[in-house]
């Protein structure tokens, strides 16, 4: 059994063979991994669009710049001082099922770093969305320690010999996952939108900040935002003025495609509804919004907003501009930035891997 010292020289290497894919340059240190993986991975990087036209290699590469970042000595070292240290030191007896999303790249990634380091073997499911990736990435950790070789195993067809199960999908998905999955430890996720709440204050550079919220990953993750709340009297060209130089994202055939279909679908219904061209405004109740749609909301007062976000909480992953559910608020600009310890659906995962 690994050491968690062990285990986080691993990962944390992993992290700085990740950072190489943006430089001309790599990391001397990291030579014999390179030579061996560097030029497929960055074959893997550029061809990903070719199979998931979602996956640019601007979108890949700023996600594994962010894990690139996280898997630094000190971010993994700020992560495992929150825990008591037994909730690393599992015996490795237990077999995490990880069934993973595949709408952003490696979306599923923590559950694996999660896992491993807790001290549990794990048997991923990529998603077909996203199937190369994680797959890739788990050769190279291999490479880097061979003692992960027995521990990680990808599952091919039905999933079997496992003890706990991490879940991630739509709510359809979530379903299914609860009737299949329901005699086994889990943590099921289900489908879960970022909002925006706006007083008319912001600066022009927390402005473009909500923009990048909005339209990084094409505005695909939980953590994007899909939903704005606005003051009565809001002036909505700031929003337009913020949103103008993602412009150029409606080259992409998928995103272009959605606008296309959903400003047909208005027109047909005869709804209200702002466009600039490559997105869509619109006043709208409900938190989650396709593809190049944008749902807007006005209110009254802060204290009636207060009262409808906290009973729309589940549904909630991220909130910018305002602290209505402290433990949601994040800056604008930083939804596709989160820490280590920023969990999806806020379940605290090392806590339920010591659980299992």
């Amino acid at each position: 059994m690994m050491s968690l010292e062990t285990r986080l020289i691993a990962f944390e290497k992993l992290g700085r063979f990740l950072s190489q894919i943006k430089v001309e340059k790599s990391d001397e240190d990291l030579t014999r991994l390179n030579k061996f993986f560097l030029p497929g991975f960055r074959d893997l990087v550029g061809e990903a669009h070719s199979y998931n036209n979602w996956f640019t290699p601007d979108n890949i590469e700023f996600a594994l710049d962010q894990w690139s970042k996280a898997l630094s000595k000190e971010s993994l070292d700020s992560w495992i001082s929150k825990y008591p240290k037994d909730h690393f030191e599992n015996d490795g007896s237990k077999t995490i099922g990880l069934i993973m999303a595949g709408n952003l790249p490696l979306v599923g990634f923590h559950d694996f770093l999660s896992s491993l380091l807790s001290g549990h073997q794990v048997l991923v499911k990529p998603s077909s969305d996203d199937s190369r990736m994680i797959p890739f990435i788990a050769q190279v950790l291999v490479a880097i320690n061979e003692d992960f070789a027995p521990i990680v195993k990808f599952a091919d067809g039905k999933m079997t010999g496992f003890d706990a199960v991490i879940a991630t999908g739509s709510d359809n998905s979530a379903r299914y996952f609860d009737y299949y999955f329901s005699k086994y430890p889990n943590i099921i996720r289900k489908n879960r939108s970022s909002i925006a709440i706006l007083k008319g204050e912001e600066t022009k550079e927390q402005l473009e900040g909500l923009a990048q919220d909005i339209f990084q990953y094409f505005g695909l993750g939980c953590r994007n935002v899909s939903k704005l709340y606005l003051p009565r009297d809001y002036n909505k060209d700031q929003i337009f003025e913020a949103l103008f130089p993602y412009k150029d994202i409606i080259d992409n055939n998928k995103y272009g495609n959605n606008y296309d279909y959903n400003r047909a679908i208005l027109l047909l219904e005869q709804q209200d509804f702002l466009e600039n061209g490559f997105v869509i405004l619109r006043e709208q109740e409900r938190l989650h919004a396709p593809a190049a749609v944008i749902h807007y909301e006005y209110y009254d007062s802060e204290k009636e907003l207060s009262e409808k976000i906290q009973e729309l909480e589940k549904e909630i992953q991220c909130i910018v501009g305002s602290n209505i559910i402290p433990e949601s608020m994040v800056d604008f600009g930083q939804t596709q930035k989160p820490q280590l310890w920023d969990y999806a659906d806020r379940v605290d995962t090392i806590k339920f891997l010591r659980s299992v």
